[in-house]
C-alpha cells in the first residue's frame, strides 16, 4: 500500500493571507482523518512574525483528537522548533513526529532558515538527536532538492550527499522536496533512485509542488523509482513565503485519482476527499486549485467507470 502524508493544515495554509482559525484547522484535520489519512502535518513551530498563519501551533496540537493509528507531525526549522515540539509531546497533546528541514542551497537556506548548508547540517544533526531522545519519530525533508529559487541548479550529488549524512545522523525517513515545482519526471526518477540506493533501508518520501502542472507525472516517476510515501495537500493548497513563484502542493485528490485508477491502494477515499475539498472551499472563500477536486472522479450514471488497465 502507498502512504499519503497530508500536509494541508501546515504547508497548505502557511502562505495563505486569510487567517484560518484554530477551530477550522482542527475541523480540517478531522475531515482528513475521516477520509483515511494516517499521517498529517498539523503545524510548524516557527517564528509567528515570519509565518503568522502558524502562530497557533501549540493550540492546534492541544486540540488534536484522539485518533489511534494516526501520526501527527510538527515541522521544525531549528532547535527552538524541536524544543516546542517536544514540549507539546510531553504535555500529552498527541504529537508523534518532528519533521526537520535541511535546505540544499546556501542562499535559500539563509533566507528560509538563516543558515548555510554547512550550518544546516550541524543544526539538523542536533535536532534529529533531540527529537529521537524525546521519543518523537525524527524525519527530515531536503528542501529545494530539484532546484533553488535563488541559485537555480542544485547538483544531484549534493542532494545525495545530504541525504546520506542525514540518514547517518539518525533520520528515520528522508524526503526530497520540489519546493518550487521545477522538476520533470526524468529528473525525479534519477535523483530519487540514487537517494533510495544511498540511504537504504531508510524510506524516501516525495514532496511535490505543482507550479508547472507536472506534479502528478513527477509522483508517478517517483513511484516507478521506488517511492511509496508521498506528501500532498487537500485541494492543492500551499506555497512557501520565502520561495518566489512557488505554487501549491500536489493535490491529494490528484494523487488519489492517479494511484487508484492505476490499481494502487492508498487507504484514502477519493469521494471523501472531494467532499472535504468542497467543504473547505467555504472556509477559504474560493475554489481550491485541485483539478480533480473540481471535476471529481470518473463517474457516469452514479457508477465509477473502471480504469480498464487490462489490454484483453
Amino acid at each position: 500500500m502507498l502512504q499519503i502524508v497530508e500536509v494541508s493544515p501546515r504547508d497548505g495554509l502557511q502562505n495563505e493571507k486569510i487567517e484560518v482559525s484554530t477551530a477550522d484547522k482542527l475541523a480540517l484535520i478531522g475531515r482528513l482523518i475521516a477520509m483515511g489519512a494516517t499521517r498529517i502535518e498539523v503545524a510548524s513551530f516557527v517564528n509567528p512574525r515570519r509565518v503568522p498563519q502558524m502562530a497557533d501551533a501549540e493550540a492546534v496540537v492541544a486540540g488534536l483528537p484522539a485518533a489511534p493509528g494516526v501520526s501527527f507531525i510538527g515541522l521544525c526549522l531549528n532547535q527552538r522548533g524541536v524544543d516546542r515540539a517536544i514540549a507539546s509531546k510531553e504535555s500529552g497533546r498527541g504529537l508523534d513526529e518532528a519533521g526537520c528541514v535541511l535546505v540544499a542551497s546556501d542562499k535559500f537556506g539563509i533566507i528560509n532558515q538563516g543558515q548555510s548548508i554547512v550550518q544546516g547540517i550541524a543544526a539538523n544533526i542536533a535536532m534529529l538527536a533531540s527529537a529521537r531522545a524525546a521519543g518523537l519519530k525524527a524525519q527530515i525533508t531536503i528542501s529545494a532538492a530539484f532546484g533553488c529559487p535563488y541559485e537555480g541548479h542544485v547538483p544531484p550529488a549534493r542532494v545525495i550527499d545530504l541525504a546520506r549524512r542525514m540518514a547517518d545522523a539518525g533520520a528515520e525517513e528522508v524526503a526530497l522536496a520540489d519546493t518550487i515545482g521545477v522538476a520533470v519526471p526524468g529528473q525525479v526518477r534519477d535523483l530519487v533512485g540514487a537517494v533510495i540506493e544511498a540511504v537504504a533501508p531508510i524510506p524516501v518520501r516525495l514532496h511535490l509542488h505543482d507550479t508547472r502542472g507536472l506534479a502528478p507525472a513527477n509522483a508517478w516517476a517517483g513511484y516507478e523509482a521506488g517511492v511509496r510515501v508521498f506528501d500532498s495537500a487537500l485541494g492543492g493548497l500551499g506555497g512557501c513565503p520565502f520561495a518566489p513563484g512557488a505554487a501549491g502542493n500536489v493535490g491529494t485528490e490528484e494523487l488519489l485519482y492517479l494511484f487508484s485508477r492505476s490499481g494502487l491502494d492508498t487507504g484514502l477515499d477519493l469521494a471523501a476527499a472531494v467532499e472535504a475539498n468542497h467543504w473547505f472551499t467555504g472556509i477559504m472563500g474560493r475554489a481550491l486549485p485541485s483539478r480533480v477536486g473540481k471535476a471529481g472522479d470518473f463517474i457516469i450514471d452514479g457508477a465509477r467507470v473502471p480504469a480498464g488497465l487490462s489490454l484483453s
